[in-house]
């Protein structure tokens, strides 16, 4: 098993991008290249920076990989937001993925925070 694989955080964005594939299925097809693509390849960027990032060698490095993921996470509840202006997801939906966001946010925080001061207490 690799490192990240038992990180919480790592599994829960996993789950997110299951549940914005499921969820963009319903996209209109014309948004196949345009949000529909967006929002899936920012979920999947979530998990696979976190992934990347437990392999580097600090802190420093891992935490910036997080901080990235962390982006990629909020490209993820903008677009949705967008998707329920445009009538893509309904309310329900979008409450649902920001409040998955919302505490995945805060995991990833956490753990970058950790990282961080990691480093510090080795310097």
């Amino acid at each position: 098993m690799f490192t990240f694989e038992k990180l919480d955080v790592w599994r829960k964005t996993i789950d997110l991008a299951d549940l914005i594939y499921s969820i963009t299925q319903n996209f209109p097809s014309e948004e196949r290249f345009g949000l529909t693509n967006q929002i899936r390849r920012a979920a999947v960027s979530v998990s696979s920076n976190i992934a990347e990032g437990s392999s580097r060698s600090s802190g420093v490095d891992f935490a910036r990989f997080l901080e990235i993921a962390q982006g990629s996470l909020f490209e993820v509840v903008s677009q949705a937001a967008v998707a329920q202006r445009l009538g893509f997801l309904t309310t329900e939906q979008n409450q649902y993925i920001y409040a998955a966001a919302d505490e995945q946010s805060r995991m990833i925080s956490s753990l970058r925070k950790r990282q961080l001061e990691s480093d510090a207490r080795l310097a």
